[in-house]
Protein backbone atom coordinates (compact mmCIF):
# COMPACT_ATOMS: atom_id res chain seq x y z
CA UNK A 1 0.00 0.00 0.00
CA UNK A 2 1.25 3.85 -0.91
CA UNK A 3 -0.26 6.94 -0.49
CA UNK A 4 -1.01 8.83 -3.30
CA UNK A 5 -1.83 12.95 -3.86
CA UNK A 6 -4.66 13.50 -6.26
CA UNK A 7 -4.25 17.34 -7.45
CA UNK A 8 -7.47 18.31 -9.05
CA UNK A 9 -6.40 20.93 -12.06
CA UNK A 10 -8.83 23.41 -14.00
CA UNK A 11 -12.49 22.46 -14.37
CA UNK A 12 -14.92 24.89 -14.84
CA UNK A 13 -14.49 26.78 -11.35
CA UNK A 14 -17.89 27.32 -10.38
CA UNK A 15 -19.53 28.34 -13.51
CA UNK A 16 -23.31 27.47 -14.25
CA UNK A 17 -26.38 27.85 -12.53
CA UNK A 18 -26.86 26.79 -8.97
CA UNK A 19 -28.67 23.65 -10.21
CA UNK A 20 -25.46 22.81 -12.05
CA UNK A 21 -23.33 23.57 -9.66
CA UNK A 22 -25.58 21.38 -7.17
CA UNK A 23 -25.51 18.60 -9.38
CA UNK A 24 -21.56 18.86 -9.51
CA UNK A 25 -21.45 18.76 -5.83
CA UNK A 26 -23.51 15.45 -5.56
CA UNK A 27 -21.03 14.24 -8.17
CA UNK A 28 -18.01 14.94 -6.20
CA UNK A 29 -19.56 13.95 -2.62
CA UNK A 30 -20.71 10.65 -4.38
CA UNK A 31 -17.37 9.89 -5.95
CA UNK A 32 -15.14 10.98 -2.83
CA UNK A 33 -18.00 8.57 -0.93
CA UNK A 34 -17.30 5.68 -2.57
CA UNK A 35 -13.67 5.85 -2.65
CA UNK A 36 -13.54 6.53 1.46
CA UNK A 37 -16.42 3.20 1.53
CA UNK A 38 -13.25 1.81 -0.20
CA UNK A 39 -11.04 2.58 2.58
CA UNK A 40 -9.00 4.49 -0.05
CA UNK A 41 -9.83 7.61 1.46
CA UNK A 42 -6.56 9.08 3.90
CA UNK A 43 -7.33 12.64 3.70
CA UNK A 44 -10.32 14.62 1.92
CA UNK A 45 -7.90 17.78 1.42
CA UNK A 46 -10.33 20.65 0.52
CA UNK A 47 -10.56 23.00 -2.67
CA UNK A 48 -8.22 25.75 -2.94
CA UNK A 49 -9.11 29.36 -2.81
CA UNK A 50 -8.07 31.16 -6.42
CA UNK A 51 -6.54 33.78 -4.24
CA UNK A 52 -2.55 33.63 -3.16
CA UNK A 53 0.95 34.53 -3.13
CA UNK A 54 3.99 32.90 -5.04
CA UNK A 55 7.65 32.98 -3.02
CA UNK A 56 10.19 32.90 -5.18
CA UNK A 57 13.93 32.86 -6.51
CA UNK A 58 16.83 33.71 -4.00
CA UNK A 59 16.05 36.90 -3.12
CA UNK A 60 12.60 35.11 -2.31
CA UNK A 61 10.05 37.93 -4.31
CA UNK A 62 6.70 37.92 -3.29
CA UNK A 63 3.96 38.35 -5.90
CA UNK A 64 0.06 37.98 -6.14
CA UNK A 65 -0.94 34.81 -7.29
CA UNK A 66 -0.63 32.12 -8.90
CA UNK A 67 -1.45 33.27 -11.87
CA UNK A 68 -1.55 30.25 -14.52
CA UNK A 69 -3.88 29.67 -17.24
CA UNK A 70 -7.23 27.77 -15.88
CA UNK A 71 -6.28 24.79 -17.33
CA UNK A 72 -3.10 24.69 -15.04
CA UNK A 73 -4.82 26.28 -11.83
CA UNK A 74 -4.64 23.90 -8.97
CA UNK A 75 -8.33 23.89 -7.59
CA UNK A 76 -7.46 21.13 -4.52
CA UNK A 77 -6.46 17.84 -3.01
CA UNK A 78 -7.26 14.46 -2.15
CA UNK A 79 -4.87 12.42 -0.43
CA UNK A 80 -5.75 8.54 -0.83
CA UNK A 81 -4.32 5.28 0.10
CA UNK A 82 -4.04 2.43 -2.77
CA UNK A 83 -1.76 -0.66 -3.71
CA UNK A 84 0.37 1.71 -6.50
CA UNK A 85 0.54 4.39 -8.53
CA UNK A 86 -1.67 2.27 -11.33
CA UNK A 87 -4.21 1.37 -8.88
CA UNK A 88 -4.26 5.31 -8.21
CA UNK A 89 -4.60 6.28 -11.39
CA UNK A 90 -7.50 3.93 -12.08
CA UNK A 91 -9.47 5.45 -9.15
CA UNK A 92 -8.69 9.14 -10.16
CA UNK A 93 -10.78 8.50 -13.82
CA UNK A 94 -13.92 8.64 -11.78
CA UNK A 95 -13.27 12.16 -10.52
CA UNK A 96 -15.94 13.95 -11.82
CA UNK A 97 -13.71 17.12 -13.04
CA UNK A 98 -13.19 15.58 -16.10
CA UNK A 99 -16.64 16.20 -17.16
CA UNK A 100 -15.66 20.33 -16.83
CA UNK A 101 -12.73 19.81 -18.92
CA UNK A 102 -10.36 19.79 -16.08
CA UNK A 103 -7.61 17.03 -15.18
CA UNK A 104 -6.06 14.94 -12.20
CA UNK A 105 -2.53 14.72 -11.26
CA UNK A 106 -1.65 11.68 -9.33
CA UNK A 107 1.40 11.93 -7.31
CA UNK A 108 3.27 9.16 -5.12
CA UNK A 109 3.88 10.73 -1.60
CA UNK A 110 7.86 9.55 -1.45
CA UNK A 111 8.60 7.95 2.37
CA UNK A 112 10.97 9.39 4.21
Amino acid sequence: MGDFLFIYRGGDNGAGTPEQMQKRMQSWTSWLKGLGEKGHIKDLGNPLDPAGKVVKGSAKTVTDGPFAEAKDLVGGYTLVQTKDLAHAAELAKGCPIFDAGGSVEVRPIMKM
